[in-house]
């Protein structure tokens, strides 16, 4: 027979267990007919005597207590995977809020946030908007800004270095292209910078970090990135130095209600030690300035 033959080895254990079609049939909403047929075709498939049949009911036959025995201990795996699935959808969850370029940082360092055996889940959510967390839309924020209101908790993080980068290969001495975030979403000093210079020849200005990003690095021109994308990714070089005034730090928002909550906590905690660990990257003192 076919192993995945599964219904039919269900419906075999409940003919066991309720010692006949008729309480089988009732157990199940199938008619007795068909469970009848459907054990006779499942002898026929097995090569076995699976029943003996009499007027008071359906005993098992030697071969049939073999099988039940089997069928049970599938049944009750069958019930963990079941019981495992249902589960996940009760775990906890922590929602962590960040702009686009902290997002590209969080999703590449998932494991120091986050790991299959955790007992909650992780929602990671982007927002180029300054972090409120007022309507509880989330249980952590990273912000480029210290929150002045609000029931939150705040913990001061790293410092954050700004510097322009160009692709591998792209003269940066001998060609001024430059790519920029649009003014009209521009919402941060960094994304502004270029459009505030004068004499910026901007050829590739966009509506999202990401794709500044993707842009620079195809060779479009020279950008203002924060150090811990430029410098974390070889494929970029600094076309000048670090951009002093456009520094800052990043602080980390709990809303107040939550921060107590072990899994809120965890992942906090999780997240400022993954920060501090990378200290280095995000003041830009990784990586060297042109000479």
């Amino acid at each position: 027979m076919k192993v995945e033959n599964w219904e039919d080895l269900r419906l075999f254990l409940h003919v066991a267990e309720q010692g006949g079609l008729a309480g089988a049939a009732e157990k199940t909403g199938i008619s007795a007919p068909t469970i009848g047929r459907r054990m006779l075709a499942l002898e026929r498939a097995t090569g076995r005597a699976l029943f003996v049949r009499a007027r008071t009911g359906y005993e098992l036959a030697p071969d049939g207590q073999i099988l039940v025995n089997r069928v049970r201990a599938m049944h009750e795996a069958a019930r963990d995977i079941v019981d495992w699935r249902e589960m996940v959808h009760s775990m906890p969850i922590v929602r962590l809020l960040s702009d686009s370029t902290l997002s590209c940082f969080t999703a590449v360092s998932l494991r120091h946030l986050w790991t299959p055996q955790d007992a909650f889940r992780v929602c990671f959510k982007t927002s180029e908007a300054a972090v409120d967390l007022t309507h509880r839309d989330a249980d952590i924020g990273l912000s480029a800004e210290r929150p002045q209101m609000g029931n939150v908790a705040i913990r001061r993080s790293v410092a954050v270095a700004y510097a322009p980068y160009c692709a591998q290969g792209f003269d940066y001495r001998h060609h001024c292209n430059w790519v920029s975030l649009g003014t009209d979403v521009a919402n941060q000093p960094w994304m502004r910078w270029a459009f505030e210079q004068p004499g910026r020849y901007i050829t590739n200005w966009v509506n999202s970090a990401r794709m500044m990003f993707d842009l620079v690095k195809a060779g479009a021109g020279i950008g203002v990135m924060p150090c811990f994308i430029g410098d974390g990714d070889s494929a970029f070089v600094r076309a000048g130095k670090v951009i002093e005034e456009l520094g800052h730090h990043i602080w980390i928002v709990l809303h107040d209600d939550e921060r107590e909550r072990e899994a809120v906590r965890t992942v906090a905690n999780r997240l400022s030690a993954l920060l501090a660990a990378n200290a280095s990257l995000f003041s830009g003192s990784n990586g060297r300035d042109p000479l």
